[in-house]
């Protein structure tokens, strides 16, 4: 139904242009870049998800009210500095923050939108901010608007897909950070999805949506949520194609590929998590209902004991049941059955004869994956995950020394 545009990334939709340069915000090597503009050349739809964390960054406030408008142009990022917990200033700092960039363009203030990522705490340093932003040249580097984003995380995270529409081309693209403080609803993260279809903003809130619940907000690193957390879905009209109604059959088409998009993109910053050496799938089958499915699937990514237990690649499914158990949802204990990397260990919510250390084994490897079925109904739900390290511990210890 699509493919994957090699080398993609957010502006490799038409009409996309971006560019980042260094400030000194984050690092004081020169390249560690940690500003970055992300823009359309012409008006676009846009849509938004937030943090529901209720210490919010003044950056996503005034993004929030922006984006209401459903139009806008572009969006600015910094990374390094969370721009969060430093009063009133933190919205007069995004403001000028936005209005610097809008310049950059020749574009109205209003049309520019603010995200910052970073130490919490800390005003932003505007000077180095006014200092550094006219250096930004808007064109063809995607790649470096996605390492501007980047605070911990170790590579950029970037995808494109192309869809057909008839025998036109549609383009979805992307860029993320994110590798601590990864929890839903929403992450410690940071993702921008752009498209050159034609999309009001009433429907591309519900693609947006729709996609968000099945990736971002199905990912778990340590089990806290940023007061960042922003997802952003532009889109054009470049490619000429047109999006009407969620029901039609090319509108099931862009949802599963932009679902897809956020997706690989929620993957990439689990693999990326702070310290972490394996990614996590957890796979709930069987549910009841869906609520109870991601609920259970989270619940399960989300257990501490559950991500030592993969560290330390231990066979103690016993924690997947407690997790489960502890989920609330509903299902009945006698009814479940559990695989580890595709290998039957419970069955009736019993253990059954199997190699110990063939599933040992088979969780030595890059990807460790749960399948639980709850036999209650016909729902399923994914959610990612890593696992729990002694790095992660290090490191986050002296985060800001």
């Amino acid at each position: 139904m699509f493919e994957i545009v090699g080398d993609g990334n957010a502006i490799s939709a038409k009409g996309f242009i971006a560019g980042a340069t260094y400030a000194g915000i984050k690092s004081f090597t020169e390249d560690a870049l940690d500003i970055g503009i992300l823009a359309s050349e012409t008006t676009a739809s846009v849509a938004g998800t937030f943090t529901t964390n209720q210490v919010v960054s003044p950056s996503v406030t005034i993004t929030k009210s922006r984006v209401e408008s459903g139009v806008c142009m572009g969006v600015v990022a910094n990374s390094g500095c969370a721009n969060t917990c430093v009063g009133d200033q933190g919205l007069e700092d995004a403001k000028e923050m936005a209005r610097l960039a809008a310049k950059q363009m020749n574009i109205s203030e209003e049309q520019m939108l603010v995200c910052s990522t970073g130490l919490i705490g800390v005003e932003l340093p505007m000077a180095l901010v006014r200092q550094h932003i006219g250096n930004i040249h808007l064109d063809s580097s995607g790649n470096a608007f996605s390492r501007a984003i980047m605070t911990t995380d170790t590579i950029p995270k970037e995808i494109a897909v192309s869809i057909k529409i008839g025998e036109d081309e549609v383009i979805i693209g992307g860029a993320a950070k994110g590798a601590g403080m990864i929890h839903p609803n929403m992450a410690t993260m940071l993702a921008f999805i752009t498209t050159d279809a034609n999309i009001e903003p009433p429907l591309l809130k519900s693609f947006l949506k729709k996609a968000v619940s099945q990736s971002f907000n199905m990912i778990d690193i340590d089990g806290d949520q940023s007061t960042n957390d922003t997802t952003l879905l532009f889109a054009n009209g470049l490619s000429g194609v047109s999006f009407k109604s969620e029901e039609s059959d090319e509108s099931k088409i862009f949802q599963e590929a932009l679902t897809y998009v956020c997706v690989e993109l929620a993957k990439h910053i689990v693999r990326d998590g702070e310290g972490s050496n394996r990614l996590i799938e957890v796979l709930v089958e069987g549910a009841s209902s869906e609520a109870d499915a991601k609920r259970a699937a989270r619940e399960i990514v989300s257990s501490t004991l559950v991500k030592t237990m993969v560290h330390g690649l231990d066979p103690n499914w016993g924690r997947i049941m407690m997790a489960l158990g502890k989920s609330e949802i509903d299902f009945k204990e006698s009814d479940v059955d559990v695989f580890i990397s595709g290998i039957h260990v419970v069955h009736g919510g019993c253990s059954i004869p199997y190699l110990a250390d063939a599933v040992v084994s088979s969780m030595n490897a890059t990807e460790v994956k749960f399948k639980i079925v709850l036999n209650s109904g016909g729902f399923d739900a994914k959610a990612w995950g890593c696992d729990l390290t002694e790095e992660y511990v290090t490191f986050n210890s002296a985060y800001s020394t």
